[in-house]
C-alpha cells in the first residue's frame, strides 16, 4: 500500500524516533508499504517518520528503476564509524522538487537488524553511504536542510513558503 509522504515543516520530521523492539506483522506490513511508496514516489530511501510512523525504519535503494533493484530494509540503523567526505546535489521526498549541495561521509558503516530481529552491518561508498547518512538522520529529526549553510537554509526555506502561499506545497 503507498503510503502519503509527510512534507516540511511538519513537526514529526524533527522528532526522533523510537527504536523498535516488536519484529511482528505490522513492521513486515510497514516495511512492505514503504518499500512500495519509495519506489512510487520514486526516491533511493525512505525513513518511518516521513509516513508519519516516529519509529527506526529504513528502506533505500540506490538502484530505483534498474532491473537489479533490491531494497535494503533496515531496523534501529545506528551509524558505527564513517570516514571521507563526499559533495553532492541531495534531494528529499519530504522537500518535493527542492535541492542542494550537501556535504556527508563518503564511506559509511552501520549496524541494524532485520524485519525478523537479526543483526545486521552494511558499508556502503559514495551514493549508498549518502543515502543510509540521509535516511538515518530523518529518524534523528535531522532533514539534509539542517545542514546546509545558514543563507543557503533560508534561500530553500523563503523558496517553501513561496509554495506554501501558491498553493503548490
Amino acid at each position: 500500500m503507498i503510503l502519503p509522504i509527510v512534507k516540511y515543516p511538519d513537526s514529526i520530521l524533527k522528532r526522533r524516533c523510537e527504536p523498535i523492539s516488536s519484529f511482528d506483522g505490522y513492521l513486515h506490513k510497514l516495511a512492505e508499504s514503504m518499500v512500495e511508496t519509495m519506489y512510487a514516489a520514486p526516491g533511493v530511501g525512505l525513513a518511518a517518520p516521513q509516513v508519519g510512523e516516529l519509529v527506526r525504519l529504513i528502506v533505500v535503494d540506490p538502484k530505483v528503476g534498474e532491473e537489479s533493484a533490491q531494497p535494503l530494509i533496515l531496523v534501529n540503523p545506528e551509524v558505527l564509524w564513517e570516514e571521507g567526505k563526499q559533495r553532492g546535489e541531495e534531494g528529499c521526498l519530504s522537500i518535493p522538487g527542492l535541492t542542494s549541495v550537501v556535504e556527508r561521509p563518503f564511506h559509511i558503516r552501520v549496524k541494524a537488524q532485520t524485519l525478523e530481529g537479526e543483526p545486521l552491518e552494511v558499508e556502503g561508498t559514495e551514493l549508498l553511504a549518502r543515502i543510509l547518512h540521509h535516511e538515518i538522520d530523518h529518524l534523528d529529526g535531522t532533514l539534509f536542510i539542517d545542514r546546509l549553510s545558514p543563507l543557503q537554509r533560508e534561500v530553500l526555506k523563503r523558496k517553501i513558503r513561496k509554495l506554501m502561499r501558491s498553493g503548490e506545497w
